[in-house]
C-alpha cells in the first residue's frame, strides 16, 4: 500500500510538467525503488542435515516463502540514439522469512546483485509525453541469509541459515518513462521486473529451541524469484534543451489606401449606396494619414459627345466632393477636375459603354 501511494504521488507530481520524449543519446544514470514480491522457493537439505532434521520430524524438503520486501536499484548506461540502451546496474533487496502454520519465521535475507541490461525505448508518435521500454538483463547475485530461520515450537526444533552465497541471475524489465519538461533529460519512471537467481547451497544447521544446541548441520539448496514494482528517476546528460518558442511577429496593420474609385451608372452623376461607403472610407483614412489635399477627378465612358462627357465628369466629381464634405472634410482641402472620356481606365472604341470608365478617382495627398 505504501508503494502504491508512492507511485501515485510521483505520477501526480510529473503530470503538470510532462514534456515530449526524446531518444537517449550518450550517458545517463538512473535510480529506482519499490516493492519486491517473492515467489515461494523450493528448498532441499543435503544428507547430513536431512538425517538430523528427520529425527525430530522437521521437514527436509518443501517450499518456503518471504514477506513482501524492499528493492532498490541504481544504474549507469549509454543510449545509442535510436531507442537502444545498455547499462550496468546494481541492485539491493531485503526480505524477512514468512511464517506458516505452526512454523515461525525470523531473520533477514539481503540480496546484492550486479546486472548488465539491454533495453529498448518504444517511441509513440501519438503519445510523445510517455515512452514505454522493455529490456532484459543477466548478472550475478549474492544472497546473505542473516540468521534466517524456520522455528517450530511444537517440535522443539528450528532450522537456521547464516551464510552468503552467489549465483547466476537474470531479469526481464518493462516500464514507462515520463519526461519532465522543467529539467531536460530528466524522466520519471515506473517499472515492473521479473527477477530470478539460480539455486545455491547455504550452510545451515538444525537446533533445539530449548537450549539452542545444534543436533545436525549441513547445507540447504534454494533459489530466489521475485516480481517487483518500482518508481524512479532517470537523467540523460546529453538531452538538448527544447528550442525556445518564438512568438510570431505581429503583422503591422496595412497602411490605409490613398486611392479610391467610385463608379457610376451610365449617364448618371448620383451616388449609389456602395459609392457612399467608398467615400466614407476615403474620408476616414484622409484623417488617418493626415492628408493635406484630396484630388477628386471625374471621368466618363466613350458614349456621347466630348462636351457632354466633360460636363458629366465634372458633375460626378462635384457629387463626390459634396459627400466628402458631408463626411467632415473641409472643402478647401478638395480639388475637383473633370477629364471627360480622355483618360479611360479601360481603352475602348467610341460608343462603347464601359462601366469602369464611368468613375471618380479620389487621391489622398
Amino acid at each position: 500500500m505504501k508503494f502504491a501511494k508512492l507511485v501515485v504521488a510521483t505520477s501526480l507530481m510529473a503530470v503538470p510538467a510532462l514534456a515530449q520524449a526524446q531518444p537517449i543519446t550518450g550517458l545517463y544514470i538512473g535510480v529506482g525503488a519499490g516493492a519486491s514480491f517473492p515467489e515461494e522457493g523450493r528448498f532441499l537439505s543435503n544428507r547430513s542435515l536431512a538425517a538430523g532434521a528427520r529425527a525430530v520430524g522437521f521437514p527436509t524438503t518443501g517450499s518456503g516463502a518471504f514477506e513482501t520486501g524492499f528493492v532498490g536499484v541504481g544504474s549507469i548506461g549509454w543510449g545509442f540514439g535510436f531507442g537502444l540502451r545498455a547499462e550496468l546496474e546494481g541492485q539491493f533487496r531485503m526480505h524477512t522469512p514468512q511464517g506458516r502454520g505452526s512454523v515461525n519465521g525470523s531473520g533477514t535475507s539481503y540480496n546484492y546483485g550486479v546486472m548488465g541490461n539491454v533495453l529498448y525505448d518504444i517511441a509513440l508518435p501519438f503519445a510523445p509525453w510517455v515512452t514505454p521500454y522493455v529490456g532484459a538483463g543477466v548478472g550475478y547475485t549474492w544472497i546473505n541469509a542473516d540468521n534466517t530461520a524456520a522455528i517450530s515450537p511444537a517440535r522443539g526444533a528450528g532450522l537456521v541459515t547464516n551464510d552468503t552465497q552467489g549465483s547466476f541471475s537474470y531479469q526481464a524489465i518493462a516500464g514507462l518513462a515520463f519526461p519532465v519538461s522543467a529539467v531536460p533529460g530528466l524522466a520519471v519512471t515506473m517499472e515492473y521486473r521479473y527477477f530470478h537467481a539460480e539455486a545455491a547451497y547455504f550452510d545451515s544447521r538444525a537446533f533445539a529451541t530449548n537450549n539452542g544446541s545444534t543436533f545436525a548441520s549441513g547445507a540447504v539448496k534454494t533459489d530466489f524469484t521475485a516480481h517487483s514494482a518500482m518508481a524512479g528517476l532517470r537523467y540523460a546528460f546529453n538531452t538538448p534543451r527544447p528550442a525556445p518558442v518564438v512568438a510570431a511577429p505581429v503583422a503591422a496593420a496595412p497602411a490605409p489606401a490613398r486611392t479610391y474609385l467610385v463608379f457610376f451608372d451610365w449617364d448618371r452623376a448620383d451616388l449609389t449606396d456602395r459609392a457612399r461607403q467608398i467615400i466614407a472610407e476615403a474620408a476616414t483614412n484622409a484623417r488617418a494619414v493626415s492628408a493635406t489635399r484630396i484630388e477628386v477627378s471625374g471621368h466618363a465612358d466613350r458614349t456621347g459627345t466630348a462636351q457632354y462627357n466633360q460636363r458629366l465628369s465634372v458633375r460626378r466629381a462635384e457629387a463626390v466632393a459634396a459627400e466628402l464634405v458631408r463626411r467632415g472634410i473641409a472643402r478647401n482641402e478638395i480639388t475637383i477636375q473633370g477629364f471627360g472620356f480622355d483618360r479611360p481606365l479601360v481603352p475602348t472604341a467610341m460608343g462603347v459603354r464601359e462601366p469602369q470608365n464611368r468613375r471618380v478617382e479620389i487621391v489622398l495627398r
